[in-house]
């Protein structure tokens, strides 16, 4: 009888640095910009998870192959090219049938290249920077519903091994119920033990509301830099990356706000607050695998506040803002209170920044000399890496109801006006 362990299901998420070559399928309509920006991401996420590409290639087809979702002659372009340049991994930009990677991957087995979708990229990539136990466990947990399903899409392999080893008709299919039988019941153990981390989240929360403290959560396309704004907001110290989905596991720090007496010396006390943040979010996650995560994601659901952090340099700004929106509906978070913060301003021309964080204009007459004068004259000028993807005057209207506030966690800018801004929302929905 033959039997998978359940690793070799999953795949072996310790890969060596492999040659991959990237394939998007994209409709006849997609714009050659965005269809570029597609395959820029996943080339992203292939750095971050620590490959090489040596290929990317884009296929226009009106609807994907049902047997391959490639095209038959693209599968045999990109099998002639893998070998070439001897690659070991062919990355789909796409949610592949269980069928369709069968398929694949016996067209490209004597080549030995293995075939990804891009969701098995990102389970790779979570098991990389996966830290606690809770954590491994969920990805554990997410690979297995991936995963799972593809074991209908090996009754003909493992009858043909059935077959070549003397073994009964049928070997296959039998075999194919004990791996089902022995998935379903590695999942319900998984489950078990995230039930104890469960239990835990909701023992902590319990407390939190008996001592009235108040709670924000994190939010935000993955590298947007949620982790810099909680390192910046509450000194947490949460490892900060330039690459996507650099952390996973959930991290809460303590925001003191300072009592202080206002203009009509009314005196108005200080508070904590905590701010917690996950995992980033990314467009075409399925629904399976935001579940698994469901218990890290709690923060975000029992929060009182939600602060939204979006990349202000990103091209794409708007379409990430609507994904992010979209994993938030799916929490059934659509009316929870939120804030826009827009993060990474430093990056930004001084022309682009928002009116009230220009430096002032160069005072008249003669000045002192010291070391920032050449600056104060505008004889130096450092020239950003970037520049904002829309006017944040224009951002600030088009996203109005959401209190935008404009900020760089890492040089510490407008945190002030951040911070007040939280207080003011969390204390008028307090009172709701």
């Amino acid at each position: 009888m033959i039997f998978f362990p359940i690793n070799n299901i999953i795949g072996d998420m310790k890969e060596k640095r492999a040659k991959a070559i990237l394939i998007d399928v994209i409709d006849l309509d997609t714009p050659k910009d965005e269809a570029r920006k597609r395959l820029g991401e996943l080339e992203n996420l292939v750095n971050t998870y620590g490959s090489i590409v040596v290929v990317k290639t884009i296929q226009r087809k009106g609807k994907p192959d049902y047997e391959t979702y490639i095209g038959k002659g693209k599968v045999e372009e990109i099998r002639l090219t893998g070998k070439e340049k001897k690659a070991e991994i062919l990355i789909v930009n796409n949610i592949l049938k269980p069928r369709q990677v069968f398929n694949l991957q016996e067209i490209l087995r004597k080549d030995e290249i293995k075939v990804w979708d891009r969701i098995d990229l990102i389970l790779k990539i979570f098991d990389k920077h996966a830290k606690s136990t809770e954590a491994k466990l969920q990805i554990e947990l997410a690979g297995i519903r991936h995963m799972g399903p593809r074991i209908y899409g090996m009754g003909i392999e493992l009858s043909r091994q059935a077959g070549a080893m003397g073994l009964r008709a049928g070997a296959g299919e039998a075999n194919i119920e004990i791996m089902k039988r022995h998935l379903r019941k590695h999942e319900l153990s998984i489950q078990q033990k995230l039930k104890h981390y469960d239990l835990i989240r909701a023992g902590h929360r319990k407390r939190r509301r008996r001592q009235n403290l108040k709670t924000v959560a994190l939010v935000g396309y993955t590298n947007a830099g949620k982790s810099s704004v909680l390192n910046a907001l509450t000194n947490k110290g949460a490892y900060v990356a330039d690459q996507l989905f650099a952390t996973l596991d959930t991290r809460v720090g303590k925001l003191y706000i300072k009592p202080k007496i206002q203009n009509n010396k009314k005196y108005v006390k200080g508070m904590e607050i905590l701010i917690s943040d996950t995992i980033g979010f990314i467009q075409d996650l399925p629904p399976s695998l935001i579940q698994a995560f469901k218990s890290t994601l709690a923060e975000t659901v029992e929060a009182d506040l939600i602060l939204h952090i979006i990349d202000i340099t990103d091209s794409q700004i708007h379409k990430k803002i609507k994904v992010v929106e979209k994993i938030l509906d799916q929490l059934g978070l659509r009316d929870k209170p939120k804030l826009y913060v827009f993060n990474k301003i430093d990056l930004i021309p001084e022309i682009q920044q928002p009116k009230e964080l220009r430096k002032p204009v160069r005072p008249k007459g003669i000045l002192r000399a010291g070391k920032n004068t050449a600056k104060i004259l505008g004889w130096e000028s450092e020239k950003p890496k970037f520049k904002a993807a829309e006017d944040p005057g224009k951002l600030k209207r088009n996203y109005e109801k959401f209190s935008p506030v404009f900020v760089s966690a890492n040089e510490k800018i407008n945190l002030d006006k951040l911070i007040e801004k939280i207080e003011g929302k969390i204390k008028k929905y307090s009172q709701t």
